[in-house]
């Protein structure tokens, strides 16, 4: 299983020799979908295929399971087909938005088993080799690989049973990725009700970040820790506004040496889809 960030020189020395990686470059705007290609497009590590939020690590939406639902096993084995993602071949994620994007990818691969896959931390921001300017089309594979379940998936009935069993020693601990705003129910533009689901605790992924670079897996150790406050890493689910900065904070845990904690991919977009479920807006 590879580490799962990579620095600049590494990713710089590791294409240097000659390796088999594919770089994947996950830039998004959540305000303007198409901004992520369009970037692409002018600028990108040379070699690097784009990978869309919306058209490559999201499936449909029925307007009840959030704004980036994840797709079904099926259908992601398919995409990975057309991206050339074979199994064991390293891949190396980045964006330019402190790995929030780059994470949602890495998460995919490693939820189905996919070991060798890592973010370039610091993002586009932290490469200092060449810079090319011809997209990439990427190579599909012969055949479909499996379509694998998500590992460590939580659905929304389950974070609906955990609100009646939060007495418990069982209960698992929410752990809201958003920013502070959004989690007391202010300032919220992207979802068409502000709050969070009652219980939840924030961790806003800003907290994992030193500019767009990751803390140390001292300092995160530390943070977390303290947060989980002697839980295991299994009783955490990790949640946001829709599945995508949850990742972070997943990622962050993964840096830190806390494996093993689950994601609620649907998150907030689809909590609060419906109103019988309920929600909380004080700290």
């Amino acid at each position: 299983m590879s580490q799962p960030l990579i620095t600049a020189n590494q990713l710089e020395e590791l294409l240097n020799t000659g390796a088999d990686v594919l770089l994947c470059d996950c830039r998004f705007d959540l305000t303007k979908p198409t901004a992520g290609r369009e970037a692409y497009q002018m600028s990108h590590i040379p070699g690097a295929i784009y990978v869309d939020l919306d058209q490559d690590l999201s499936g449909p939406q029925t307007g009840t399971n959030g704004r980036h639902p994840l797709p079904t096993p099926e259908v992601w084995a398919k995409t990975r087909q057309r991206l050339g993602i074979k199994s064991n071949l390293q891949v190396v994620a980045y964006d330019n938005q402190g790995s929030v994007f780059a994470s949602r990818l890495w998460w995919m691969l490693r939820a189905i088993g996919h070991t060798q896959v890592q973010v370039l931390d610091g993002g586009l921001d932290a490469w200092n080799g060449a810079i090319g300017s011809k997209p990439r089309q990427p190579i599909a594979l012969g055949s479909m690989p499996s379509a694998l379940p998500y590992s460590d998936l939580v659905l929304v009935d389950e974070l609906v049973a955990n609100l009646a069993n939060t007495e418990s020693a069982a209960a698992h601990l929410v752990l809201d990725a958003r920013t502070p705003d959004r989690f007391r129910g202010e300032n919220e533009t992207l979802d068409p009700v502000g709050g969070h689901i009652p219980g939840a605790t924030n961790r806003c992924f800003k907290e994992n970040l030193r500019a767009k670079q990751f803390k140390t897996a001292d300092e995160l150790y530390r943070e977390f820790s303290i947060l989980l406050a002697g839980r295991s890493a299994k009783s955490i689910i990790h949640q946001c506004g829709s599945g995508v900065t949850a990742c972070h904070n997943l990622l962050a845990m993964e840096v830190a040496g806390i494996r093993g904690s689950q994601l609620y991919a649907g998150s907030w977009s689809e909590w609060c889809a419906d109103s019988r479920r309920p929600i909380a807006t004080t700290e």
